[in-house]
């Protein structure tokens, strides 16, 4: 059994921030294919931040001063996280 709990979050492409969020993948394909959609689609744990699951899941492991900075951390994304780009709605 997971560790954690995720949603799918949608950003747009060009966008600052994110336009949707869903519990379920198929739920948000279905909005993006619906809507001819283009961005990204992500998997998101939930009550963790990206950086401490990341080094939790053993997919990142910081080593340089500058990656335990507050700078850093806010601006971190793992290509770990599941994650599909979308072109007019169709997965690319």
């Amino acid at each position: 059994m997971e560790k954690y709990s995720y949603i799918w979050i949608f950003k747009g492409e060009n966008s600052h921030f994110s336009s949707a969020v869903f519990t379920e993948q198929k739920d948000a394909e279905t909005w993006i294919a619906n809507n001819l959609l283009s961005g990204i689609l992500t998997k998101y744990p939930i009550d963790i931040s990206v950086y401490d699951w990341a080094i939790q899941m053993k997919y990142f492991s910081p080593k340089k001063d500058h990656e335990f900075s507050n700078e850093f951390i806010q601006k971190f994304s793992s290509a770990a996280q599941e994650h599909y780009h979308f072109s007019n709605g169709v997965k690319e």
